[in-house]
């Protein structure tokens, strides 16, 4: 496909309209839950968390855990370190995970409008359906010749 992605839109006509909301799985750990906790009391009351989502959302949680357990230890042992054979300094492998970790999130929050930018386009597909909405309703209200 070709172009921009589409963003989540729960009130699009014709959209498939999944109910519930997700369980929090239990193999996430004490991070990951506690983001999952945060992201659904956010995300519920927009309509944009189902029980459909809850492996991407289980996805976004662990890497969010994952992102700050490397961030963590970036912070205690910096982001550069002795090679074990040369003693040369390289980057830490810690940096690494914490940025495909960071990468992994960013993709699925823009899948949930997590983002400033995807919310926009969330907000702008909202719009044009109430503004289409408020021109069919307009139009009903012109009285007949």
């Amino acid at each position: 496909m070709v172009g921009r992605k589409p963003t989540p839109d729960p009130g699009k006509k014709g959209a498939p309209k999944p109910t519930g909301v997700p369980s929090c799985p239990a193999h996430l750990d004490k991070i990951a839950k506690a983001e999952w906790k945060r992201i659904v009391k956010e995300l519920a009351p927009w309509g944009l968390i189902t029980a459909v989502d809850r492996a991407a959302l289980a996805a976004y949680c662990s890497s969010y855990s994952r992102w700050i357990a490397a961030e963590l230890a970036c912070q205690k042992y910096g982001t550069v370190v002795k090679s074990p054979k040369s003693g040369y300094p390289i980057n830490s492998p810690h940096v690494g995970i914490a940025n495909t970790a960071l990468d992994q999130m960013r993709k699925f929050c823009t899948e949930f409008g997590l983002t400033p930018a995807s919310r926009v386009r969330l907000a702008d597909a909202n719009f044009d359906a109430q503004a289409e909405l408020d021109l069919l309703l307009d139009d009903d209200d012109t009285e007949p010749e």
